[in-house]
């Protein structure tokens, strides 16, 4: 008799949940939005000028103008993957960044959030984190199994951005694309379902207004709250130091 097969574990109670429509996410220091070429272009064009550097890494951009802008959004409002969103400050009320979910796999319970670009008004602060925050947290609440994250490999900014964020490192795809003509190594990391409860958490502490003192600064780093979530770290971040 022939040995039976390793499988994987039966999901009981498992159903593929709803893509996302680009339902409004509402935080304390950030408002995602579904991207409008009419309502965001123009401000966002705003905050990216000058940036040439934020699309060195996007398959698309810089601008020329913010006509050239207003055209690119235009074209991408309607899609339902890419799904994209604009990350509007509370504070300043300004449209200051783009991310989306995209790979959307309703089937097999994955998703996937890119194409993020924050401009400098945005890029460091609580609205960025928590705007992360909100898009994950509507994932998994929505039933998705798995989040991903992928970034050019050469993008050390971003691996530190996704490993802050929990986000486990599974590896490096070599040769994975070309980009603007040139080639392109993907890191990948994600999130898994299972892990999401106790990162859930850690981003409610960091985010708490009790975690940063009247000069803005935060007591607790987010990625120390995450670290202990993470299956496996970054080695070429850990070998950064």
């Amino acid at each position: 008799m022939t040995a039976a097969n390793p499988l994987g574990a039966t999901l009981t109670g498992w159903t593929p949940p709803q893509p996302p429509r680009g339902e409004t996410l509402e935080g304390r220091w950030v408002r995602l939005e579904h991207l409008d070429a009419d309502l965001h272009a123009a401000d966002l064009h705003r905050a990216y000028s000058g940036h040439d550097t934020l699309w060195d890494y996007l398959p698309y951009g810089p601008f020329s103008s913010a006509a050239a802008y207003h055209r690119w959004v235009k074209e991408r409002e309607t899609l339902a993957d890419p799904l994209f969103y604009t990350l509007r400050d509370q504070a300043s009320g300004h449209a200051a960044g783009v991310a989306s979910y995209l790979r959307i796999t309703p089937d097999m319970g994955s998703i996937e959030v890119g194409h993020i670009c924050l401009s400098p008004e945005i890029a460091r602060g609580r609205a960025w984190t928590e705007a992360m925050f909100l898009m994950m947290d509507w994932a998994f609440r929505a039933g998705y199994r798995r989040y991903e994250w992928k970034c050019d490999a050469l993008n050390l900014p971003s691996r530190r951005a996704a490993q802050r964020l929990g986000f486990s490192y599974e590896g490096v795809f070599r040769q994975a694309a070309v980009v603007k003509g040139r080639n392109r190594d993907t890191a990948w990391f994600s999130v898994i379902d299972a892990e999401w409860p106790a990162l859930r958490e850690a981003f409610g502490a960091w985010l708490s207004p009790a975690n940063f003192g009247p000069d803005g600064r935060q007591r607790e780093r987010l990625s120390d709250l995450t670290r202990l979530v993470r299956a496996a770290s970054d080695p070429l971040l850990d070998a950064l130091g």
